[in-house]
This record gives C-alpha cells, structure tokens and sequence, in this order.
C-alpha cells in the first residue's frame, strides 16, 4: 500500500497544485491529511492566498482515497460543510504494522497517554518534519504543507513497502527516512 501524508494546508492554496502532481504520478492507495485544513489564524491573513473553499474543492476531490483528520484550528462549521468525513485519530493496519494517525495536538511525542507500547504515532500540527525513535516508539511529524517552521520549507511524507519517507515538496528530495 502507498500513503501520501500531508498536514496543515490551514486554508492556504499555494501548494495544493504541487500535491495534485503528486497524486497523478504516484497513483497512491490513499492520501492521509492530517488536519488544519481551512484555518489559518489572524496572524497570516493577508500575507499569503487564503482560501478554505478551494481547500474543500481540492480535498473534496480526492475524497474517494481521502482519510481527513481533525486538527485543533479545524471548527465545526467547517467540518459540517466538508463532503467527506473528518476524525479525531485513525489507526491503520499497514503491512502488519500499526500506525496511529492523529493531527498532533492531543498525542504526540511529548504526550502520548495511552498509547500502545512500540507505537508508531504519525501527524502534523507543530510543522517540522521529523522522524524520532523513543521508549520503543516511532513518531513521526509530516510537517506541513502550506507553513513551514524550519528549514526544509514544505513537506510530505509517504509510506510503502514498511518504510516512511519525508520529502520535501518543493523539489522532492528525500529528507529523512525510517525503515520499519
């Protein structure tokens, strides 16, 4: 199976084009975002293109490989208008393996309350990609797709063949990769 995962497109367009060459030329079995989806706060209004609906229309479609989570900047209102479903947390079985998805605010690295041991936890929310190992654990942060907090600008991530690697979107190039 091969997994796109993406996070916190926060309602900004600008790169939206760039995931759908991605989609074209990988023909992906499903696509995880991980939440923040059409949110992008006061502080960014204005310095970038915000627009939640055309967030919606492109999420919308892809809904039919779509696994939308709900982040912390994700309202109600938003969720009820969104013709796919939005979770708190999913936990996909993958080649025997577990991985927990979640948007990151809840569990991650730093709280991770009841979470099985051995965990592979992925998700967004801080917008710095990494791949850390601790106490027997895996977590994962995609970062983000739409405002980056570090060096390496947009990133993704995929999953295939019990390996998970991070890219990033404005020239593809693999950043950091683990190896299940």
């Amino acid at each position: 199976m091969k997994i796109l995962f993406i996070s916190d497109i926060h309602g900004i367009t600008k790169n939206l084009d760039k995931i759908r060459v991605l989609e074209n030329n990988n023909n992906f079995d499903k696509i995880v975002n991980l939440g923040d989806s059409y949110y992008c706060g006061l502080s960014i209004q204005g310095a970038l293109e915000v627009n939640p609906n055309a967030v919606r229309e492109f999420l919308t479609s892809i809904k039919d490989k779509l696994i939308c989570l709900r982040g912390n900047c994700d309202a109600d209102v938003d969720i009820e208008k969104s013709q796919f479903p939005m979770y708190e947390s999913i936990l996909l079985n993958v080649d025997g393996l577990d991985l927990h998805c979640t948007h990151g605010h809840i569990h991650n690295i730093n709280k991770n309350t009841n979470l099985p041991e051995s965990t592979i936890l992925i998700y967004g929310h801080y917008h710095i990609p990494y791949i850390k190992e601790e106490q027997n654990s895996t977590y994962i942060c995609v970062g983000s797709v739409s405002l980056p907090r570090d060096e390496y600008g947009a990133t993704y991530a995929i999953y295939e063949n019990k390996t998970i690697i991070i890219y990033s979107l404005i020239d593809n190039k693999k950043i950091m990769e683990k190896r299940f």
